[in-house]
């Protein structure tokens, strides 16, 4: 009889180990326990460690404290501007409220992965192509605002938003190099420009001080040679001074202008000596008339004037042979 007694208490007493043993749980530091106890949330949250629950009347659900980095999808979308832009992003975000985070929603993951994904599409729409590429933390603040207000009520606090990828059309990326080429190229040219004008101011002072002190010029002269003799040396300098040139072209304009001068008194000449009136008789009628030899044109250039000719006399009665008496 004891021997019975002894077993069945054995027996018992393993069977309320195995119970006690299945209730046992074991919470990690990074967890929070929610215990729902046939079907009603308990109001305390087990904390990290050994834990126990009810066999058969309790629930317990683990929920991850831990930061999530979840990955946006790519969503497409046209912005204000009208330029078609595929665009993905990344959300970081944890549990704040473990009893929401298991009651208010059936998966929060779910429920977050969703709302980001709507939300990027309306941050899309409403930006323009300039923000989307040079604004982004704008947009993430943004983009963050919109995500974490539903979010609240589900126990979630999202920590940060960051768009990671921008994706234009091929002809929008050749449409934008070349505003950018352009750009560069008129920036490129406003400095040269710059320098041009540095440079003549430098140069005129050069000239200034050049002017007040005449060696000065022959030196940078000899410099020039120096340096030209230094890199070819096949090559012969001959200076030829300016001032020279400037000198010929001053005395060549006075013989021009002279030689002018002495061309057109040459030709009046001419001009008095062919035109002769016509004599008449004493009955008016016309006679002829002696031609006068015309003096000899000079068609090279003399330093001397050539002396005036003498018009020619008019023929007498005596030398006239039709003349009446």
């Amino acid at each position: 009889m004891v021997e019975v007694l002894v077993i069945a208490l054995v027996a018992v007493l393993c069977v309320g180990a195995l119970y006690v043993a299945s209730g046992a749980r074991v919470i990690r530091q990074y967890e929070r326990g929610v215990v729902l106890r046939l079907g009603r949330l308990r109001d305390d949250v087990r904390l990290p460690g050994f834990t126990m629950v009810v066999p058969g009347v309790d629930r317990l659900r683990k929920v991850n404290m831990q930061i999530v980095t979840m990955p946006v999808p790519a969503q497409d979308g046209i912005t204000r501007d009208n330029v078609t832009v595929r665009v993905d992003a990344v959300i970081y975000f944890k549990v704040v409220d473990p009893s929401s985070a298991v009651i208010a929603v059936e998966d929060y993951r779910f429920a977050v992965s969703q709302m980001a994904q709507t939300s990027l599409r309306s941050i899309i729409g409403k930006s323009d192509l300039d923000d989307l590429l040079s604004n982004r933390e704008k947009l993430n603040e943004g983009l963050e605002v919109m995500i974490d207000s539903p979010a609240v009520s589900w126990g979630v606090q999202i920590d940060r938003v960051e768009i990671k990828d921008v994706s234009l059309p091929e002809t929008m990326k050749r449409s934008m190099a070349r505003q950018a080429e352009a750009d560069r190229e008129r920036r490129a040219r406003v400095i040269n420009a710059d320098a041009e004008l540095q440079a003549s101011k430098k140069l005129a002072q050069a000239a200034g001080e050049m002017s007040e002190q005449p060696a000065a010029l022959q030196l940078r002269l000899l410099q020039t040679i120096v340096a030209v003799a230094a890199e070819k040396n096949s090559t012969l300098v001959l200076p030829f001074p300016v001032e020279l040139l400037r000198f010929l072209e001053r005395a060549q304009q006075p013989a021009v202008e002279g030689a002018g001068t002495r061309r057109t008194g040459r030709q009046s000449s001419v001009n008095g000596a062919t035109a002769q009136p016509q004599s008449s008789s004493g009955n008016g009628s016309p006679l002829p008339e002696a031609e006068a030899p015309l003096p000899e044109t000079r068609t090279s250039e003399e330093p001397a004037a050539p002396p005036a000719p003498t018009p020619p006399a008019a023929p007498s009665s005596a030398e006239q042979p039709f003349a009446h008496h």
